[in-house]
């Protein structure tokens, strides 16, 4: 079944803008779309350290507290994107 789309008492530079805007949302939509699923992916333990800028000891010790969970495959240590941001505490 074929889509048609009638146009009516529109100008071209009214169309022009609908489409400029139309674009600008998808391509919004694209831009965030990436980082969402980067949240989602795991780190190793050094991408870890960069991420939170701390060294390798202090990610150590925080995962033994408890502070962070840690995820392993094998011999394999990794971290969420996810689970990094929400052990975040806010300061008073």
């Amino acid at each position: 079944m074929e889509k048609s789309i009638l146009l009516h008492k529109i100008t071209p530079d009214e169309l022009k803008q609908i489409i400029k805007e139309v674009i600008q949302d998808e391509l919004r939509e694209m831009i965030k779309q990436p980082e969402e699923k980067d949240l989602e992916g795991l780190l190793s333990r050094k991408e870890t350290c960069e991420f939170l800028k701390i060294s390798l000891t202090t990610l150590w010790k925080w995962t033994n507290k408890g502070k962070i969970e840690s995820y392993g495959i094998g011999n394999r240590v990794y971290y969420k994107k996810t689970d990094l941001l929400n052990s975040l505490v806010l300061l008073k």
